[in-house]
């Protein structure tokens, strides 16, 4: 592999194009080529980023060729601990203002909220543009338009194969299939007379899947050439983990071994939007004569519409109500739930608390974590798993057994990756920018030219020219927009400081009386402390004349 990649390094070398050196200028040198100031006039796509470039969600990206936009997701980013009362953030979607009639389409990748979250609060203030994306997706954007009464303005298209190409102005779309933790998650590329933009969106390599086919991108490398260079646009969620990820056939093995093998009932908890993953645990439970019990409204709402759109297939009477778990021997019932993060209300949790209604631990239970641990949650999940193996004999999870693989993908996945697009630039995304600056190094070590790598903030704009590459010059003005309760960009950066003020500090509250006539006190004041002091034992700070 690595004297093929170093042909591919030679074989992609720059040229060093031929410029007049007049008015004083520095001369042009290979390494000042592609920064040479360019004519207004001259073609060129840009590429800005409103979100995913320097945080985990919020992902949305817009490609402008002349008076063409495309959209690429519109997602959500869940607040970080310094943000109380914050229900989720949202793209700021300012540049686009005035522009609106350019939009040819968003293009949604797969139907994870940081991809579709946004959907409700951005369209309408575009206009309603067309949505394309996949059946799945587009279901669940049509689910979540429903909760927001919004349904009835959607316009959409459905794309029903990889193989199709839309037009959308001057701009070309591409698709391919993508393996990822969701169902029907698709690859986008973006055809342009200057450039071809390959970007697989969330992703991960399956060479042996339970269903669809193996994970193979090097068709992908037909969209580089000398008149038009691709550019891989790479998400880099794993790029500081070592190794490839764990195939699915794998994780099904494991799991129907234990569901095989258990003495009572089996307990999984999973991602309520990993659709395929539950519908195998399914089908597993059907073969071996087992009910299921599905517990969680995001869950249960997923495989419905899964379902309905013919992507899972069960017998009616496989699912039960969970209420109706102790009409059955122990050893012939199935729960697959959420709360697998240790969600405070989430099933599991409530699960371990005692606080489910339906659902009390026995000794002989089997709790199967099918889940990676979300940063952040580490401690939540530890104290979870502490209540529930002092209940249970059997708890399962992925540091003792492969329950679990992620969707996104690691450091020789991505290695494998441009190996087979062979790209002539690359951009990481959708990351921390440490993590974008790791995937960076993964590539360069194995002979990618790093003078091709470029790291985009959210709101840089990048441009591509007949001539090149330009690194960022400029940024577009990118904020926080807070969806707080029913309100969108109501909550302003120092709402959020009082209200950190506020937790940190307490709060106290003085009432008194005062006589309207003669402007004097009466009564005794009542001070109100809430985060303060106990005041009951804090008497000296009552202090009356």
């Amino acid at each position: 592999m690595t004297t093929q990649f170093n042909k591919y390094q030679s074989r992609h070398r720059p040229s060093t194009p031929r410029f007049r050196n007049t008015m004083g200028m520095a001369p042009v040198t290979p390494a000042n080529a592609l920064h040479q100031p360019r004519s207004s006039n001259e073609q060129k796509l840009r590429i800005i980023p409103f979100g995913g470039q320097e945080e985990v969600g919020r992902n949305m990206t817009i490609f402008e060729y002349g008076h063409d936009i495309i959209v690429l997701d519109m997602g959500l980013q869940f607040p970080e601990e310094d943000m109380p009362g914050v229900d989720y953030i949202i793209p700021d979607i300012r540049y686009l203002k005035g522009k609106e009639k350019n939009i040819r389409g968003v293009i949604l990748s797969h139907g994870h909220l940081d991809h579709i979250g946004a959907v409700p609060h951005l369209l309408p203030r575009l206009g309603w543009p067309t949505v394309y994306a996949s059946r799945m997706t587009l279901a669940l954007v049509r689910r979540r338009l429903e909760e927001a009464k919004l349904q009835r303005y959607l316009k959409a298209y459905e794309i029903k194969t990889a193989n199709e190409t839309l037009t959308l102005g001057k701009i070309k779309v591409g698709f391919f299939d993508v393996t990822h933790s969701i169902m029907d998650a698709l690859g986008v590329v973006i055809q342009t007379p200057v450039a071809n933009i390959v970007h697989p969106g969330d992703w991960r390599y399956d060479l042996n899947p339970v269903t669809g086919r193996p994970t193979d991108f090097s068709q992908l490398a037909r969209w580089n050439s000398k008149t038009t260079p691709s550019v891989l646009m790479m998400e880099s969620l794993g790029s500081t983990k070592e190794g490839s990820q764990i195939s699915e056939i794998e994780i099904f093995r494991n799991i129907k071994g234990l569901l095989e093998r258990a003495p009572g009932r089996v307990i999984i908890a999973t991602f309520a939007s990993m659709v395929e993953r539950v519908g195998w645990l399914i089908n597993i439970s059907e073969q071996l004569g087992k009910k299921v019990a599905l517990d969680g409204y995001s869950m249960k709402m997923n495989v419905e519409i899964a379902k309905k759109i013919g992507y899972l297939k069960f017998q009616k009477n496989t699912i039960i109500d969970v209420r109706k778990i102790h009409d059955y021997p122990d050893n012939k019932v199935v729960v697959v739930c959420t709360g697998a993060q240790g969600e405070d209300r989430a099933v599991l949790m409530r699960i371990a608390t005692g606080e489910h209604k339906s659902i009390k631990l026995k000794k002989n239970d089997t709790i199967v974590f099918s889940s990676s641990v979300i940063p952040g949650n580490e401690r939540t999940i530890q104290r979870l798993k502490d209540s529930l193996y002092r209940q249970c004999d059997h708890v399962v999870h992925k540091e003792i057994m492969d329950v679990h693989g992620g969707g996104h993908a690691l450091i020789e996945d991505i290695k494998l990756l441009i190996r087979q697009v062979r790209p002539k630039y690359l951009l990481p995304v959708y990351a921390n920018h440490y993590l974008l600056r790791e995937a960076g190094k993964v590539a360069s070590s194995i002979g990618f030219p790093p003078q091709n790598i470029f790291y985009l903030d959210n709101g840089s704009v990048a441009e591509i020219t007949p001539a090149g590459f330009n690194p960022p010059q400029q940024k577009i003005p990118i904020e926080y927009v807070f969806v707080d309760g029913l309100g969108v960009g109501d909550v302003s950066h120092v709402v959020l400081r009082d209200r950190q003020m506020l937790a940190a500090d307490g709060m106290v509250v003085v009432v008194m009386t005062i006589d309207g006539t003669s402007g004097k006190l009466v009564g005794s004041p009542d001070i109100i402390s809430r985060g303060f002091v106990y005041m009951k034992d804090s008497k000296k700070l009552k202090k009356t004349d």
